[in-house]
């Protein structure tokens, strides 16, 4: 498969054969001409944003236990944040990591560096001894604050060919809230998050990309204004990409629950909000799906919408979660959701595809059971919802890595 490899349907009752791991198929099928039962043949996936929690915090999660999920998902390449025990922000810090992935990923694993010295923003990283290693620079988790600070992250990274990818969050305007700050929240006496606190530092960011030039792509966008402020900065020339995640693509605020597997940062906002982010997917202002995949122990789950950690577990459900209620209901396309998923993330980041692939099972209903995950994470606001696609090969380096 080429580097924008697109779907393969193969019109058989049995698991395709596969020949010396590579795909040998007898027919296949066009999209529109696509009916089942049928399996699908997918350029693997790559996540460009990732917690493995390795080293540090592994009662949360390991490389070994993320990247089987990632597999597990049809994932072959991903993209692991730097918010760990010790920080990526030396070279020795950082090869900790990745003697870890060395030992114990089986796909593809490409760490960031973090872009300031224990992600505290108050002085840049050893950047220099960490560039041949990392994939980026991220201090994702927290938004750098001063801009002269994130003026010479970028400058730096610039004379290093490298990126930065920014989790965009202003800390004044925070005021201690947890969910969105809107309909839900005023009605259940919860405390908000504006949506000012994301879309005002990406509003200052491209700014800065404008001086710098750097490479600039911003996490987990989910407000519309967000949405607005990119697409402008492209029809400017700035060279900027960004992500969104599933669950901010079919949920807002009104599907909130008093229940830790809804908490995420940023949180789900308003149904405008959702069909703006819809919108961007099409016309391409959103140039990739992430999953930020964020597991955390039981425990720290467990106490509701003001207690319970930030982050919920994506990589096992987030096709099946766009094909269900994104494909399916016709809001994207098929080739669309792989362009998303593979081809767009690989292109950005420089990842490449091999021979890597995943195979899948359309017709098949599955019901979401955070028991049946191979992460440690359980937390996701899919639990017990019924969606179709159900992976049960994929291929890494020509290796299986995940056999249902």
């Amino acid at each position: 498969m080429s580097q924008t490899a697109t779907a393969k349907f193969v019109a058989m009752s049995d698991k395709p054969k596969l020949k010396g791991f590579a795909c040998d198929f007898l027919s296949t099928e066009s999209f529109s001409h696509f009916r089942s039962p049928a399996y699908a043949v997918f350029p693997g996936f790559c996540d460009v944003h990732v917690h493995f929690r390795e080293p540090g915090f592994s009662y949360k999660e390991t490389i070994s236990s993320g990247s089987r999920a990632a597999a597990h998902g049809g994932y072959t390449a991903v993209c692991t944040m730097p918010n760990l025990n010790p920080v990526p922000d030396n070279a020795e810090n950082l090869e900790k990591q990745v003697k870890i992935i060395e030992d114990d990923a089986v796909i593809h694993v490409y760490p960031y560096a973090a872009i300031t010295v224990g992600q505290k923003g108050e002085e840049l990283s050893d950047m220099e001894t960490m560039a041949e290693k990392a994939i980026a620079f991220s201090d994702d988790g927290r938004g750098v604050q001063s801009d002269d600070m994130m003026r010479a992250a970028m400058l730096r990274a610039k004379s290093l060919g490298k990126m930065i990818v920014a989790h965009c969050e202003v800390n004044s305007l925070l005021c201690g809230g947890y969910i969105h700050d809107g309909k839900y929240a005023a009605a259940h006496g919860h405390r908000g998050i504006c949506s000012e606190s994301e879309y005002a530092q990406i509003a200052r960011d491209i700014e800065l990309v404008k001086e710098t030039s750097c490479a600039y792509h911003v996490c987990h966008i989910s407000t519309k204004e967000s949405v607005d402020i990119i697409r402008k900065a492209k029809a400017e020339g700035v060279d900027i990409t960004c992500e969104t995640a599933p669950h901010y693509l079919v949920m807002d605020d009104s599907d909130l629950q008093e229940d830790g597997r809804f908490k995420m940062n940023p949180p789900l906002r308003d149904k405008e909000d959702r069909f703006a982010l819809i919108e961007g997917i099409k016309d391409g202002t959103i140039d990739m799906i992430a999953t930020d995949h964020a597991p955390h122990s039981a425990e720290e789950k467990s106490k509701g919408l003001e207690g319970s950690s930030f982050g919920i577990v994506g990589l096992e459900t987030a096709f099946s979660v766009m094909y269900t209620k994104l494909v399916i209901p016709g809001v994207i396309t098929l080739e669309k959701a792989i362009e998303l998923l593979s081809d767009n993330p690989r292109k950005r980041f420089g990842i490449p595809l091999g021979n890597d692939f995943s195979v899948w099972k359309l017709d098949e209903e599955v019901i979401v059971d955070p028991e049946k995950f191979l992460s440690k994470g359980r937390s996701t606001p899919f639990a017990g919802e019924k969606l179709l696609g159900e992976c049960v090969l994929t291929v890494c380096d020509g290796k299986i890595v995940y056999n249902k």
